[in-house]
């Protein structure tokens, strides 16, 4: 595994990466620098022969996230240039700044494998942003989750507001704890759909991450890589382009050797082993 200046990246078991977010003193607060390498890391990682499942958490006690480091956001204008003359030009370059930003964290989501996002602690503003982006999110029962960016004066523009909706199953929901910004914590968020597993502490989340990307990795990647791709195809087309869609997909995924070896595995109930993809 290649070092990083803010993250953790290593293999617990084979196939199986563990990113940690790595700035706790700073409560794992992101800045530029951040989430530029984290794109590094995610797109490496996508096209990687040899990981199959990707745990996504942040190191220390005390925070998955808490969110953008306002100070030095503050310290660059968020992006934009306060002393340009023209408001046009100015808003150039934030949206070109937001756009970038945008696409760093989407990286996430763009990746071809699966990525399991444990969160605990503080998990705030750009840590919905990151986790919504995931394919499975868990998280320990001292989660405090909140979008956060209204009470800094703006809308979540990183990617929340736009996928938030799509995950959970209230409209109502999700615009009031991002109208308001409060607090929620792991047991709303599982009620809710946010979340699909609360353990006891960090640790047993992590631990079941790894084990459940044991679990992934030990599927074709042929169709795990193809579920995750379809899946967020449907998400976001309507149901006669999606069918379409699948139907190209399949045209060539079908043809893999991997059907043959997973359907006599399990006549003769032994565990397949698949070939790198």
């Amino acid at each position: 595994m290649a070092t990083y200046k803010h993250f953790l990246v290593d293999s617990p078991i084979p196939n199986v990466v563990h990113v940690q977010i790595n700035r706790p003193q700073k409560h794992n607060a992101f800045y530029e620098a951040m989430w530029m390498e984290l794109k590094s890391i995610f797109d490496t990682l996508s096209t990687s022969t040899d990981v199959r499942a990707i745990v996504l958490s942040g190191a220390g006690p005390k925070a998955f996230t808490a969110g953008l480091d306002v100070e030095i956001a503050a310290q660059g204008s968020f992006g934009g240039n306060k002393s340009a003359s023209d408001p046009a030009r100015a808003a150039v370059a934030i949206k070109r700044h937001v756009a970038e930003f945008q696409d760093c964290i989407s990286a996430i989501e763009k990746c071809e494998k699966p990525v399991i996002c444990v969160m605990h602690g503080f998990t705030f503003g750009l840590g919905i942003d990151m986790s919504t982006c995931a394919d499975i999110r868990i998280c320990s029962g001292d989660t405090k989750f909140s979008v956060k960016e209204v009470d800094i004066g703006l809308a979540a523009d990183i990617g929340t507001l736009s996928r938030l909706p799509k995950i959970v199953g209230s409209q109502s929901w999700v615009k009031e704890i991002a109208l308001s910004a409060r607090v929620f914590g792991a047991q709303e968020a599982l009620q809710q759909g946010f979340v699909s597993q609360v353990h006891e502490t960090k640790e047993k989340a992590v631990e079941a991450a790894v084990k459940l990307g044991e679990l992934l990795a030990s599927k074709s990647p042929v169709a795990v890589q193809g579920t995750k791709e379809l899946l967020n195809h449907a998400r976001d087309h309507t149901v006669a382009d999606s069918l379409r869609y699948t139907g190209v997909w399949n045209s060539a995924a079908i043809q893999t050797s991997d059907i043959e070896k997973a359907m006599l595995s399990g006549l003769k109930k032994t565990n397949p082993r698949f070939e790198k993809l």
